[in-house]
């Protein structure tokens, strides 16, 4: 159980673990590569360790030494088919990026994962993917895990996505690598795009036209060296931290301000928080720079449309935020919550109130009034890393001790947060 109390100041200069989008892509791709890529700030996280066990599973030589890692790439067919099921733990990303690759693959797979990535939907995923050709099928016909792929042969189709998400885009365009023609994707609102990125660094042809996103088939990969920067979602915890206790002050150094991503910080630059960026740079395609978050008092704001893809997984720590905001916070557009590892909708409310804030759920998000004094409480993080994390920020600003029940999901995505987040407040 992780306990916090109120803290008076927030203050330091940190680094926040690696992104785990970037980490997970980076042992994908240097497995399907030729050669050796080499990985540095890889995220030893739950989900990614998930990710190396599955393709060490199929023959590829993967070193892991806390965040350096080793692929010895034996380009896209030299997979091997696995002797057991591949389970991916509690990884969404494992199981959908995972699903384009093996779709590609002259063999019979198995993929399952826990009890959340059983009830959450894989159709979005399995529908493209069928069209291309691939032999697929699981429970509910194809909605649940597990997933049993029989790959091969595909052919590149022009795809109109549903929902923005980077998962069913990025399955979608991997598997399109390797079928004959062309594959595009074309999204309702830009999701991230750290395949496309780290795609173009390992050597591939991409095309960008709007919203849609463009492959050709045949294409290899080359191993390379990968730098992966500290991850926004992890430090937007850190930046809610400032905003929740007057006179905080926080240097974090080295993050990914993918623009597909930052939404975060354009959210509390409108609330009225403080976020610079400093020293900003390109590394490996992905925009990197140090987050410079002092604190200001915040006002409520409505967050809805385009921007809702760019900021989906701090939803729950920016309604933390919007607890101590002057006024009203709406949040529209957001029911992609609801299939996250808990539905965070629901979640984010129901924890919250514990601590007496005002929030109340709709549809497609919530509503939070602001100017909350929060007490402590006891808090289930519902097997949820985010939630767990987003609300141990709240119980800095409560009177009282918070615990948080169910906090070893943290590690998920953020190893060490809770000693951090010590070692920062004073």
């Amino acid at each position: 159980m992780l306990r916090i109390k109120p803290t008076n100041q927030i203050s330091g200069t940190i680094r926040v673990p690696g992104d785990k989008s970037i980490s997970h892509r980076a042992v994908m791709f240097g497995a399907l590569a030729k050669g050796t890529t080499r990985i540095e700030g890889f995220l030893p996280g739950a989900d990614c360790l998930s990710t190396i066990q599955c393709f060490k599973q199929m023959g590829i030589e993967i070193e892991q030494a806390g965040d350096r890692v080793t692929v010895q790439g034996k380009g896209w067919y030299g997979l091997q088919e696995p002797s057991s099921r591949l389970d991916v733990g509690n990884s969404g990303t494992t199981i959908r990026l995972m699903a384009g690759i093996m779709a590609t693959q002259p063999f019979h797979v198995v993929m399952e994962g826990d009890e959340s990535i059983a009830k959450r939907p894989m159709r979005r995923v399995i529908g493209p993917l069928r069209q291309m050709g691939a032999k697929i099928d699981g429970r509910k016909e194809g909605e649940f895990t597990p997933l049993s792929i029989r790959g091969g042969g595909l052919t590149g189709i022009s795809y109109e996505s549903p929902v923005a998400s980077a998962q069913v885009k990025s399955a979608i365009l991997l598997a399109g690598l390797q079928a004959q023609g062309e594959t595009s994707v074309t999204e309702p609102h830009l999701s991230r795009d750290h395949t496309e990125r780290m795609l173009q660094a390992f050597g591939v042809q991409v095309e960008r036209d709007g919203l849609t996103v463009r492959v050709k088939g045949g294409q290899e990969l080359q191993g390379r060296d990968i730098q992966v920067p500290g991850d926004i979602s992890s430090a937007a915890f850190l930046i809610a931290a400032v905003m929740m206790v007057p006179g905080s002050s926080l240097l974090i150094e080295n993050v990914g301000i993918n623009p597909s991503r930052t939404g975060i910080i354009d959210v509390v630059r409108q609330m009225g928080g403080g976020l610079e960026l400093l020293n900003e740079k390109l590394v490996n395609e992905e925009p990197v720079a140090d987050l410079l978050v002092t604190y200001a008092p915040l006002h409520g704001i409505e967050i809805a449309g385009d921007i809702i893809p760019r900021l989906i997984d701090e939803i729950p720590v920016i309604a933390v935020m919007a607890t101590q905001a002057a006024g009203q916070t709406v949040i529209r557009d957001a029911q992609e919550l609801k299939v996250k590892e808990t539905d965070r909708i629901a979640t984010v409310v129901s924890q919250l109130s514990k601590f007496g804030a005002q929030v109340e759920p709709t549809d497609d998000g919530m509503v939070i009034t602001g100017s909350s004094k929060l007490k402590g409480a006891v808090i289930d993080s519902m097997g949820d890393h985010r939630i767990g994390m987003a609300m141990a920020i709240a119980g800095l600003a409560a009177q009282g001790e918070t615990q948080i029940e169910n906090d070893e999901a943290i590690a998920v995505s953020f190893p060490g947060f809770s000693e951090l987040l010590s070692r920062i407040s004073l």
